[in-house]
């Protein structure tokens, strides 16, 4: 009987391998890899394909080089850091966080994406004067709590996630801060943007692309 079992079970387990190959197969086509740089080292991201909006507004800005300067100007150890603000490129601090570039971008809030450690979302105006939960234009944040921030799950969108460097977060998150969290020496990013196939993108950092709905 015991035999028998074990025929059994072998035989469930040739079954499932196709599934489970079919499962772990690259994806095809290329896809943006985003490299913020940084003092503290460099942070690789995806972007997600079904927040297009956020997608290519990023990746617009990227290319435009308008990022490059900016600074991390709010950054909160056990929480997350955000950036983005063209008024970090000046000399004047007191208006770090009050920038954008003159538009904001439609909520593509997605269920299935959290706020996990990593996770690149759009920072925006509160509720009371933005019910639709629009995005700024060109501000974000990454989440550096290594438990995530469940909190702001489905509150804000989250259109990305970095895949390698997520030390360089601890990083930023741990410079001190001034009273508005704001690091006392200037964090300053460049960010690029090359195009690489999904599947060298998932075999070197060992990233599992999302699957389409």
């Amino acid at each position: 009987m015991n035999l028998l079992r074990k025929i059994t079970a072998f035989v469930v387990v040739l079954a499932l391998c196709p599934l489970a190959v079919l499962a772990q197969k690259a994806p095809k086509g290329k896809d943006q890899l985003v490299t913020i740089s940084t003092p503290h080292g460099d942070m690789k991201l995806v972007l997600f394909d079904d927040t297009p909006l956020h997608k290519e507004n990023f990746l617009k800005l990227a290319r435009q080089g308008f990022y490059d300067g900016t600074t991390f100007h709010r950054v909160i150890d056990g929480f997350m850091i955000q950036g983005g603000d063209p008024n970090t490129k000046d000399d004047d601090p007191r208006n770090d966080g009050a920038g954008n570039p003159g538009y904001t971008v439609p909520a593509e809030i997605k269920p299935k994406y959290k706020h996990v450690r990593g996770a690149l979302a759009a920072a925006r105006m509160g509720d009371q004067v933005n019910p639709k939960k629009e995005s700024s234009g060109s501000q974000f944040y990454i989440v550096e709590n290594h438990q995530g921030t469940p909190q702001l799950d489905e509150a804000y969108t989250v259109y990305g996630q970095v895949i390698d460097g997520l030390d360089v977060i601890d990083k930023i998150a741990a410079q001190p801060v001034d009273g508005r969290n704001r690091p006392l020496s200037d964090v300053k990013m460049t960010v690029k943007v090359e195009v690489v196939k999904k599947k060298k993108i998932a075999k070197k950092y060992r990233y599992t692309y999302p699957q389409a709905e």
